[in-house]
């Protein structure tokens, strides 16, 4: 049923901009655009550019669809125009996408900066231990963006924070424990960032005798590259892993996290001993095999593993390394026992 009416809603919140799209199209293409073809040609650009995304703007204002997809219903519009209208019929097209449409990217921008900044004062005026700058970050993301943009952006914001802003040293709780001094990850990334470093430079040299464009494109990407793996890195000691109300809060870095309620726990080893990784057995680390494990967890039913980018993994049982793992493991149980 609720299917059903969410299907009829978003038929009639997306379809209509659609239709009216549809036919300002068939218009374009009409015997009767081509007797008149500078007044409807106004009318389109018009209906486009900005009857559409207001039409779409009331539909949704009181549904909980973030308002700043009104854009892509923008930019579509631009799209369409630009394919439908005869060149020489553009010069409202023109004068909008020279004008308006940077106003509109600006506006955009602006709010989504505004918006994070907020949650960000938030954050740290309402600190908790289960939500920290990358969840905060997140669920304010998902408030202002379309969904689909929001793990990417989240991401990339994240990187820069971590690996650039974030230098205080995280204290630990007694209800926190860190995954990354013993694990070997950390002595991994850094090498490898170093590779990055001096491939960069050797390869710069090389390729700027050849074409200097594509030396630069690939320097840049490199240190793309090397920023976001500083920005990993960091990230491991700022998100440790969480004991609280009945949940457990693993993360690892911005990587990869899950949340476990206590109670769907089977059992909890150490062990070290090599497993099978499949999609019902997974490691919490990124690195996956290449990162030795120190405990399991077994659960009772299949739960959801969130990695980099928002990519959805399911498993039963999770294998990861925590620092001081018989004091974890100690923890869990009597957490299951008698309660956080």
């Amino acid at each position: 049923m609720n299917r059903t009416l969410n299907f009829h809603k978003n038929l009639i919140l997306f379809g209509i901009p659609i239709l009216i799209i549809g036919m300002m199209t068939i218009l374009a293409k009409s015997s009767i655009f081509k007797t008149n073809p500078n007044t409807l040609s106004i009318g389109i650009t018009l209906d486009l550019l900005l009857i559409v995304p207001i039409i779409y703007f009331l539909l949704i204002r009181k549904t909980s669809i973030p308002k700043t997809t009104v854009v892509p219903f923008l930019i579509i519009g631009m799209l369409v125009c630009s394919a439908i209208l005869p060149i020489e019929n553009q010069y409202f097209l023109d004068l909008f996408k020279t004008w308006m449409f940077p106003v509109v990217e600006l506006s955009i921008v602006s709010y989504i900066i505004y918006n994070v900044a907020k949650a960000l004062k938030r954050y740290r005026v309402n600190k908790s231990d289960e939500v920290d700058f990358f969840t905060a970050l997140k669920n304010t993301c998902y408030e202002i963006l379309p969904k689909k943009a929001v793990i990417p952006v989240v991401t990339e914001i994240a990187v820069f924070y971590y690996g650039f802003i974030y230098w205080k040293k995280r204290k630990l709780n007694e209800n926190e424990f860190s995954y990354h001094k013993d694990s070997g990850t950390v002595s991994l990334l850094i090498a490898i960032i170093f590779i990055v470093v001096i491939e960069t430079v050797v390869l710069h040299i090389l390729l700027q005798k050849w074409n200097v464009t594509v030396a630069w494109i690939l320097t840049f990407l490199s240190i793309y590259s090397g920023i976001q793996l500083l920005g990993f890195l960091k990230s491991m000691s700022k998100r440790p892993i969480l004991i609280k109300d009945d949940k457990l809060y693993l993360k690892y870095g911005i990587m990869k996290e899950t949340t476990i309620d206590l109670k769907s726990v089977d059992s909890i080893e150490i062990s070290s001993k090599d497993i099978e990784l499949n999609k019902e057995t997974r490691k919490l680390s990124f690195l996956g095999e290449l990162e030795s494990h120190n405990i399991i967890i077994r659960l009772k039913q299949e739960n959801e593993l969130t990695g980099l980018y928002g990519i959805k993994y399911k498993y039963k049982n999770l294998a990861l390394h925590v620092d001081k793992k018989s004091e974890f493991t100690t923890r869990i149980n009597n957490a299951i026992q008698h309660g956080v």
